[in-house]
């Protein structure tokens, strides 16, 4: 996987855990997202979880000075520099192999997290024993709800939920209540957005962590499914609420981020319908998106 650089508090020598006994580990991973990592640590900063806690980066070779951003503002941060882009799971497995503790919470750069919010989160997955993953309330920078999580994707699922996606978007009325309605109720979907996904390392070890398959794009879909088959459950709780700022990928570099999509859609039902495999394409070079 390239070099393993740390910074921080992290232990010296490849392989060794970032801290020595945190309740918490928050995984962080980011590319080339500067002004977006020092607003969602800068929101960690000012409300910090009460939970004993280390904070991990794992910077996938970025060139926009993060690297120096983080190492000259945020001492108490670790970074890992694997050299490379690992991608999305990889580079989250990185930071798990890294470190100790009981708790691991994959959260996005692009995320802030109001004061209480982590504490929350595992207050519930304490207080729920068959739940193996818990993910919040996801909203925009003017609290409007992300579409909520459901069940696992396929053809349907995803044309279901691209549409509704648009009407959102476009500030449809009767779909703008539904979401609302839908995001306030506590929910037991087949997945929740890798954006915040607490999980406990005992079930993430036992899924055998992210499948590295996957770039960027359906690995918390994967993850989650993963879990669930041994015999867990997903929930999302309406009573932590997380802002996240999403989309911003799209904007920075579009045809790479698209292109990994449809690579990873591809893998994904290479893996969970691969009958569907042939279709994919077939649809996929019809629309002018062809993944390769």
């Amino acid at each position: 996987m390239g070099s393993d650089r740390r910074s921080g508090h992290g232990r010296p020598g490849a392989g060794g855990p970032v801290s020595a006994s945190p309740t918490l580990a928050i995984i962080i991973v980011s590319h080339n997202a500067r002004a977006d990592l020092e607003r969602c640590l800068g929101s960690l900063a000012a409300a910090p979880p009460s939970i004993s806690h280390a904070i991990v980066v794992v910077d996938n070779a970025s060139t926009d000075g993060s690297v120096e951003a983080i190492r000259g503002g945020w001492p108490q941060v670790t970074v890992l520099e694997p050299g490379r882009n690992l991608g999305f799971a990889a580079a989250n497995n990185l930071a798990i192999r890294s470190t100790t503790s009981e708790l691991l919470l994959l959260l996005n750069g692009d995320t802030l997290v109001p004061p209480g919010a982590i504490d929350a989160l595992v207050r519930t997955l304490h207080a729920r024993p068959e739940v193996g993953i818990v993910g919040p309330r996801l909203v925009s920078d003017d609290g409007q709800p992300e579409l909520p999580p459901g069940g696992m994707l396929g053809p349907l699922a995803e044309l279901r939920r691209s549409l509704i996606g648009r009407l959102l978007a476009a500030g449809c009325p009767p779909v703008v209540r539904w979401v609302n309605r839908q995001s306030r109720r506590e929910l037991h979907p087949d997945w929740v957005s890798g954006a915040c996904l607490l999980v406990s390392r005992r079930d993430a070890e036992a899924a055998g962590l992210l499948d590295e398959r996957f770039f960027l794009y359906f690995e918390d879909v994967d993850f989650c499914a993963a879990v669930r088959a041994r015999g867990r459950r997903v929930l999302v709780t309406p009573a932590v609420e997380i802002v996240h700022r999403r989309g911003r990928s799209w904007h920075a570099a579009p045809e790479a981020t698209r292109r990994a999509y449809r690579l990873s859609q591809i893998e994904f039902y290479r893996k969970h319908r691969p009958r569907l495999v042939p279709l994919l394409r077939a649809y996929l070079r019809l629309t002018g998106r062809p993944a390769a």
